[in-house]
Parts: structure tokens; sequence; C-alpha cells
């Protein structure tokens, strides 16, 4: 059987962690940044989980994540 190709639009944008779940960086936070309040930015600094409903489809286009 063939290796499997790794999505590489996903591999830039997210991390697998030791318990298998994925981060991913916080939307919202690229520009337009005077309208929003200094508490959203700070919310959305750092690393967040992504959803447990999608980890099936970042596992298939993340195969040796």
């Amino acid at each position: 059987m063939p290796k499997l190709k790794t999505h590489r639009g996903a591999a830039k944008r997210f991390k697998k962690t030791a318990t298998g779940k994925f981060l991913r960086g916080a939307a919202f936070k690229r520009h337009i940044l005077t309208s929003k309040s200094t508490k959203r930015k700070r919310a959305l600094r750092g690393s967040h989980l992504v959803s447990e409903r999608d980890t099936d489809r970042l596992n298939k286009m993340l195969p040796y994540a």
C-alpha cells in the first residue's frame, strides 16, 4: 500500500498534542483590531483546542502527525 499524503495546508495550521488532540490558532485576530476590545484580543492569544467533531477529519488529513 502506498504512503499517505499529508494535507500541507492543515500541517501548517494544526499541531497534535501528546494525547491525540489538535491545537489551532484563534480566528478574528488578523485585522480591524481597533474595533475589538483589549479583553477580546487577549482572549484570542495562544492556542485553542480543535472541536472533537473535527478531530477525525484532521486525523485523515495528518496521518503522520
